[in-house]
């Protein structure tokens, strides 16, 4: 009886161990740089799962953002989240050239959520 109960409070520990671990879901920076890195090259399959679920109605928007764009890319891109919070602020911009004009968009605040033990990206902070 002992060595049961033993071994159910092993595995207890475990279950609670892996939970813990799931719902971390990584770091929100590394996500919004996945994002925009995504957006930048119009690559939906790696832009998709980045997404919280009220952006995933605006798929085609951010996919396509930069589809008549060529060569645009992310300069010095840099993010960081804001302590606990959830914003992640990135220094950098985005160049983009239309035609024989080139524009500079620098990044900003993003707001992540996390759904399902994953963050997500969930549009520009306020």
């Amino acid at each position: 009886m002992y060595i049961m109960k033993r071994l159910g409070l092993i595995l207890l520990l475990l279950t609670l161990a892996a939970c813990g671990g799931a719902a971390s879901g990584g770091d929100p920076a590394d996500v919004v740089e996945r994002y925009l890195t995504a957006k930048v090259a119009g690559d939906g399959d790696a832009l998709r799962p980045l997404l919280c679920s009220p952006m995933e109605a605006l798929f085609s928007r951010e996919v396509n953002s930069f589809s008549t764009v060529e060569g645009a890319r992310l300069e010095n891109m840099d993010c960081t989240r804001q302590g606990d919070t959830d914003v992640v602020t990135c220094t950098g911009e985005i160049v983009a050239t239309y035609g024989t004009e080139t524009n500079r968009f620098p990044l900003s605040s993003y707001r992540v959520v996390q759904e399902d033990g994953e963050w997500k990206w969930c549009g520009e902070s306020g």
